[in-house]
C-alpha cells in the first residue's frame, strides 16, 4: 500500500538522465514536488504516461512546483529515453539498491522488481498532501493530478 496522505515524504537521492544527482528535500521550503513512480522506460503506457507530462509540462513545473518522474531503469536507460522522446523533465533512476525508493512509498512490486504505478503530491513542508496507486497495466488520470495541484495552498 502506498504511504497515505499526511505522512512525511521519505527523502531520497536518485541521480536523473543526466546523472545529475536530486534530492527531494532540496525542494522543501521552495516547491511541491508531484513526484510520479513508473514501471519501466520504453513500454507503452508508461510512453504515453510521459509524453502527457511533457506536453502538459508548464502545469508541473515553475516556480511553486516540479515534477519528478522514477523508475528502476539506469541513469543510461533514461538518458536514451529521454533523449529519443524529448522529455525535458527528471527521470529518476530508482536502480540500486533496486527499487529502495519506491518501496520507501509503498509502490514497489517485489514480485515483478517494478514500481507500481504511484503519484505523490508533496508539500513544500515535505508532506505528502495527495496519494494514489495504480497496478502496471492501469492508465492513470492526469486530472486527478490537477485536481490534488488546485487544492495546494498558494
Amino acid at each position: 500500500m502506498p504511504i497515505d496522505a499526511g505522512t512525511p515524504a521519505p527523502d531520497f537521492l536518485l541521480k536523473d538522465q543526466n546523472n545529475q544527482e536530486v534530492r527531494l528535500s532540496d525542494f522543501r521550503g521552495r516547491k511541491a514536488v508531484l513526484l510520479v513512480f513508473y514501471p519501466l522506460a520504453f513500454s507503452r503506457r508508461c510512453h504515453g504516461e510521459l509524453t502527457e507530462i511533457q506536453e502538459n509540462l508548464a502545469d508541473y513545473t515553475g516556480d511553486h512546483l516540479q515534477v519528478l518522474t522514477v523508475s528502476v531503469d539506469s541513469v543510461y536507460s533514461h538518458k536514451v529515453w529521454a533523449d529519443q522522446e524529448g522529455f525535458e523533465f527528471p527521470l529518476l533512476a530508482d536502480f540500486w539498491p533496486h527499487g529502495e525508493v519506491a518501496a520507501a512509498y509503498g509502490v514497489f512490486d517485489a514480485e515483478r522488481g517494478f514500481a507500481n504505478r504511484g503519484t505523490f503530491l508533496i508539500d513544500t513542508d515535505g508532506i505528502v498532501a495527495w496519494a494514489e496507486m495504480n497496478g502496471p497495466g492501469e492508465a492513470r488520470d492526469q486530472k486527478a493530478w490537477r485536481t490534488a495541484l488546485a487544492a495546494l495552498p498558494a
